[in-house]
């Protein structure tokens, strides 16, 4: 395994651990006030210090963790869901009506900055984690369609599948059968990168207000609320700031590593 596998993995277990383990513990309740505590720095008591509110951070990140990981692996589940069959209909039809409108349609979403089209969905469905759900699953939707299609078109000339062919298999089976397996290692990276990015577009949705509403705590929504105190108490901004970061990286890095394991040409290039 490669390093960069081997440290994505690490980071993105962490954060899925403190995830889980905000599910039945966090040093503290992460909606409770506790004023005369308010603003202070990483100390014993509260390990990265409190907020305006005195509401621990720590406990606030982990059960933030589960809000942005929630968001993302839900919405990438809907992109993949619906966008590999658009993709895989695509490239069997090639040339046709049905691969125009696939594409046609993949253009004309990509023609628009993936924030931007979430910020206007949002803004016309409402703010909330499930309407924020929907607006960056809908932007997934052309990526995995593109992503499939490309990769399906390679292997549609391929021996294999013109022997299915004149065994009589249909365009639908062969693509269930044949094209799907030999593309999912591709759909997978693919997958850890939407996921990333999935976090980040709702964290952006959130800090401006539209994405999962308090007293959920959210990554996006603690820097909204740390950016007039950074002269004061920069904590507030470096904590869930560095927990996007590293949660990003870690998912930027196991992508890249699964894409070196899973693709043996790439991982003799490297070595």
């Amino acid at each position: 395994m490669t390093r960069n596998l081997i440290l994505g993995a690490v980071l993105s277990s962490l954060v899925l651990l403190a995830a889980a383990v905000s599910f039945i513990w966090t040093p503290f309740d992460h909606a409770a006030m506790n004023i005369p505590a308010k603003l202070q720095t990483p100390n014993a008591q509260h390990w990265l210090g409190t907020d305006h509110f005195g509401r621990d951070l720590m406990s606030m990140i982990m059960v933030g963790a589960r809000t942005s990981i929630a968001v993302a692996l839900v919405a990438v589940g809907i992109g993949m869901g619906a966008g590999v069959p658009l993709g895989l209909a695509a490239a069997a039809r090639k040339g046709s009506w049905l691969d125009e409108l696939i594409m046609r349609g993949n253009d004309l979403v990509f023609a628009f900055p993936s924030l931007v089209i979430a910020i206007l969905i949002t803004a016309v469905l409402g703010a909330g984690a499930v309407n924020a759900i929907i607006a960056i699953g809908i932007f997934n939707i052309p990526v995995f369609a593109r992503i499939t299609r490309g990769a399906a078109l390679s292997l549609w000339e391929r021996e294999f599948i013109l022997a299915a062919r004149v065994a009589g298999k249909g365009a639908a089976r062969i693509s269930a059968e044949h094209i799907l397996p030999n593309v999912m290692n591709l759909l997978i990276v693919q997958g850890t990168i939407q996921f990333s990015l999935g976090i980040l577009a709702e964290a952006g949705l959130s800090y401006v207000g539209l994405g999962a509403q308090p007293p959920t705590p959210s990554w996006g929504r603690m820097l909204a609320d740390a950016q007039t105190m950074v002269s004061f108490a920069p904590h507030l901004a470096l904590v869930p700031g560095m927990a996007i970061i590293l949660t990003v990286l870690g998912l930027n890095l196991l992508g890249d590593g699964l894409r070196d394991y899973l693709d043996p040409k790439l991982r003799m290039a490297r070595s």
